[in-house]
């Protein structure tokens, strides 16, 4: 049965593409008193609930901010916990992610994951390739300036292209997200009002939305409220409202 939030969504308005920065795993264990390991445990919880709800809202791409390229200088037992979680989280998620539906994807320096991860995550991506009711993408190793070094370095390897002729599908086309849709929903979540180095060149459109909610808390009800806000606000592209309603019209 639906709340009384999800019947306020407006089905053909709901976002193609939705990003989440989860943020606040840490916090969420500090203020019980646990280990930022048991928060990082809790917060895979709230990836499962959102993966399965953003794919019965009829979101068609949601991709997660799971570990950055800085991640990597944080205690090394806490990242090689991080790194089981992911693990873990891929194996007993993997033939779920089969029966709804959902291909698994993964963006950033996946080279400097550890072997075995990698080994499933191929694995499992490998699996899901040809589902597609929605795409559920793991940002890992990630990072958006990186990205975009990565995209400036491939270009220029061609070795056929001059400078002055390079534009922005040539930028879009060498991207780790250039199989996905344009993004249009950010959320961030512990009420951190920055970016982090995510998907930096993407949300140049995109809108952003951010929650006071710790990621470990946030479930199906916090998403539905990013979408309504979404469909609340006017999406202008650089144009004004009067250019937008006149379009509407044609």
């Amino acid at each position: 049965m639906k709340s009384k939030l999800e019947k306020l969504l407006i089905k053909s308005q709901v976002p193609n593409h939705v990003a989440i920065i989860m943020d606040g795993n840490g916090r969420w264990a500090s203020k019980r008193g646990l280990s930022r390991i048991r928060g990082h445990q809790e917060g895979m919880e709230s990836v499962k609930s959102v993966v399965k709800s953003a794919r019965e809202l009829g979101i068609k791409a949601i991709t997660l901010y799971a570990f950055s390229v800085q991640n990597w200088m944080r205690p090394k037992a806490e990242v090689k916990a991080l790194m089981k979680l992911l693990k873990d989280y891929l194996i007993k998620e993997g033939d779920k992610l089969s029966e709804k539906g959902i291909r698994l994807n993964a963006i950033g320096r996946l080279d400097d994951l550890p072997e075995d991860v990698c080994v499933v995550l191929d694995d499992i991506m490998e699996e899901t390739l040809h589902n597609r009711d929605m795409v559920l993408t793991l940002a890992l190793s990630y990072g958006g300036r990186e990205e975009i070094v990565d995209a400036a370095r491939s270009i220029i390897s061609r070795g056929d292209i001059t400078a002055e002729s390079i534009n922005e599908l040539d930028i879009s086309n060498y991207l780790y997200t250039k199989d996905l849709p344009e993004l249009d929903l950010l959320i961030r979540t512990s009420g951190e009002m920055r970016i982090s180095n995510f998907l930096l060149w993407q949300i140049a459109y995109s809108e952003i939305y951010v929650t006071s909610t710790l990621w470990p808390d946030f479930r199906k009800r916090h998403l539905i409220k990013a979408l309504l806000h979404y469909q609340n606000t006017e999406r202008r592209f650089g144009l004004t409202s009067d250019q937008i309603r006149k379009r509407e019209v044609l």
